[in-house]
C-alpha cells in the first residue's frame, strides 16, 4: 500500500457563486453575492441594495462554468480527478428562494453537469449551500437569523436529494458553516443578514464596517443551520441509504505565540471556538460543554426549540471536511503585529513566510489539525479547500510557471501523507479553485487558486480562454502516482 489509499479522492473545487455565472441564465434570481461588487486587497468590497448602476458584479459572469461546463471538466477528467467538489445554486432551483416548486432548467443544468462528470469517472461532492443565499430570503426573511429559513432549505434540499439520486451520493451542507462566528462576512456570506443602508463597504482586508454586527443574531442564525444540516443529513439518509453527507468547517489554527500560560489557554479557547464549537454539533449531536461559558459571556441565549437537540443528535454526519489555508497565533499582547488569513487575522507568526496577501504558509499545521481533529471525532476527514493564492503571469508563449503554487501543494500534500501514517484516516483532497475564479473575500480576479488559467481581469475583461498552468501538469502526475510522485515538473 502507498502513502494514501488506492480509493483516495484527489481532485479540485469551487463555488457556484464565484465560477459559475449565468446570473440571469434560466430563470436564476439574484442570490447575496450578486449584489456584491469587485475589491481588491487594498480596496473593500460593497454589499448594495439590488444592483445598482456603475458597479461590477464579479459573481454575475464569474468565468462562465455555465456555458463551459464541458470543457472545465474535460479539462479535469485529463488532469484524472476522481472527485469535483462543486456547489449548487439556491436561487437557480428557486429564484426567491421560498418557492413551491424548483425551476426544471435549473435541474437540467445541474443533471447535465453530473452525467459530464460521469462520463470522466468523476464523483461530485456537492456543497447544498455555499455563500449563494437567495437575496429574496436575506432581503424580506432577514436571512437565516429568521428560522422560517429552514423550511425553504429543506424543501430545496429535498429536491436535491430525489432529483439527483444515483448522480450524487456524496453531500455537504453549509460551506464553512463556523464562518458564522465571525463578523462583517460572517452576517452576510454565511447568514445572508445584510448592512443597513444602499451602499455599504465591506471587507477582510479593508474597509472592514462591524458596526452593524449582533452577535445573538449570528449566534442564532448559525444555530438554525446547525440544526437545519442534521435534518438534511438525516432526510438524505431516508432518501437514499447510499448517500454520504459531510459538514465542512473553516479550520483556524491558533499557536500560542509565546509559551506564557495566558497564550496557551487563549490559543486553546481559540480552537475551541473556531473549530470545536460547530464540529462537535455535526459529529457528536450537541453542543460541546465549554459552550455554556461561551455564551454567558457574551451574553447569548441559543433559541433551542422543540425538538432541536433530538434533531441535532439524530443528524450526524458521515465525514468531516474542512478548509486549510494558513495558521495563525494567539496572544493577548495588542503589540504583536497581525497577519492575514482566510476571513480571519491573527498575531503574525515569525516563523512562517507568508503569501502575496500576507497569508501565514504553513503545511505542518495542516498535519497538526488533521491529528487533532481525527483524535477527537475519528471519522473519515477529507481536505475540500487548500491552495495558494499569487498573481499569475502569462509568458509569450502563452505558458504560465507557477513553480510557487506546486512547491506550496507538494509540502501540503507531504505533511497529508505524513498524517496518514500517523494514523488519520483520509479520504480525500481537494484543491481550491482548480480553474481560476472570483476571490471570495475581495471579489478580484489577480488573486488566483487554479492549475487551470482564465483570461479574466478584475474589472470583468478578458476572452475567458482557459490555459494549463505548470501546476496543471505537476498535479496530473500527483494523481496518477496516487501522490507517490511529488517531484517538481514544468511542462
Amino acid at each position: 500500500m502507498g502513502r494514501f489509499p488506492e480509493n483516495f479522492l484527489w481532485g479540485g473545487a469551487t463555488a457556484a457563486n464565484q465560477f459559475e455565472g449565468g446570473v440571469s441564465e434560466g430563470g436564476k434570481g439574484l442570490s447575496v453575492p450578486d449584489v456584491m461588487t469587485g475589491g481588491t486587497k487594498t480596496t473593500p468590497r460593497h454589499v448594495t441594495d439590488g444592483i445598482l448602476a456603475g458597479y461590477h458584479y464579479p459573481s454575475h459572469e464569474a468565468v462562465d462554468f455555465y456555458h463551459r461546463y464541458k470543457e472545465d471538466i474535460a479539462l479535469y477528467g485529463e488532469m484524472g480527478f476522481k472527485c469535483f467538489r462543486m456547489s449548487i445554486n439556491w436561487s437557480r432551483l428557486f429564484p426567491n428562494g421560498d418557492e413551491k416548486q424548483p425551476k426544471q432548467e435549473g435541474i437540467a443544468f445541474y443533471r447535465n453537469v453530473f452525467l459530464e462528470c460521469q462520463k470522466y469517472g468523476i464523483q461530485p461532492l456537492v456543497t447544498i449551500s455555499h455563500y449563494e443565499l437567495p437575496y429574496h430570503l436575506a432581503k424580506e426573511y432577514g436571512g437565516w437569523a429568521n428560522r422560517e429559513i429552514m423550511d425553504f432549505f429543506l424543501r430545496y434540499c429535498k429536491v436535491l436529494f430525489t432529483e439527483f439520486q444515483g448522480l450524487v451520493h456524496h453531500w455537504l451542507t453549509f460551506n464553512e458553516i463556523n464562518i458564522l462566528q465571525m463578523g462583517a462576512y460572517g452576517n452576510l456570506m454565511g447568514g445572508g443578514i445584510l448592512p443597513p443602508g444602499k451602499d455599504t463597504a465591506v471587507g477582510v482586508l479593508a474597509g472592514l464596517d462591524t458596526s452593524w454586527d449582533d452577535e445573538q443574531r449570528r449566534y442564532t442564525a448559525l444555530h438554525h443551520q446547525l440544526v437545519a444540516s442534521a435534518k438534511a443529513v438525516a432526510m438524505a439518509h431516508e432518501i437514499d441509504p447510499e448517500n454520504k453527507v459531510g459538514c465542512m468547517l473553516l479550520s483556524r489554527i491558533a499557536y500560542p505565540y509565546t509559551c506564557r500560560p495566558d497564550d496557551v489557554l487563549k490559543g486553546q479557547q481559540v480552537m475551541q471556538t473556531a473549530n470545536y464549537y460547530c464540529g462537535d454539533v455535526q459529529v457528536r449531536g450537541a453542543y460541546p460543554a465549554f459552550a455554556r461559558r461561551l455564551w454567558k459571556e457574551k451574553g447569548i441565549e441559543i433559541p433551542f426549540a422543540a425538538g432541536d437537540r433530538e434533531a441535532l443528535k439524530e443528524g450526524t454526519v458521515d465525514f468531516f471536511t474542512f478548509s486549510y489555508y494558513s495558521s495563525s497565533t494567539a496572544t493577548d499582547d495588542p503589540d504583536v503585529p497581525v497577519a492575514n488569513g482566510n476571513m480571519m487575522r491573527g498575531p503574525a507568526n515569525p516563523y512562517l513566510e507568508q503569501s502575496q496577501w500576507g497569508w501565514t504558509i504553513d503545511p505542518k499545521g495542516l498535519r497538526y489539525l488533521l491529528n487533532e481533529f481525527y483524535g477527537r471525532w475519528q471519522i473519515p476527514l477529507m481536505i475540500v479547500e487548500n491552495g495558494l493564492g499569487a498573481e499569475d503571469q502569462v509568458e509569450a508563449d502563452g505558458s504560465i510557471h507557477d513553480e510557487y503554487r506546486i512547491a506550496y501543494m507538494r509540502e501540503h500534500i507531504e505533511q497529508m501523507a505524513e498524517a496518514v501514517e500517523d494514523g488519520v484516516e483520509l479520504m480525500g483532497y481537494t484543491v481550491w479553485g482548480c480553474t481560476d475564479l472570483v476571490s471570495a473575500g475581495t471579489g478580484e480576479m489577480a488573486k488566483r487558486y487554479g492549475l487551470v488559467y482564465v483570461d479574466k481581469d478584475n474589472e470583468g475583461k478578458g476572452t475567458l480562454e482557459r490555459r494549463r498552468k505548470d501546476s496543471f501538469y505537476w498535479y496530473q502526475k500527483v494523481i496518477k502516482s496516487n501522490g507517490e510522485n511529488l517531484d517538481c515538473y514544468f511542462h
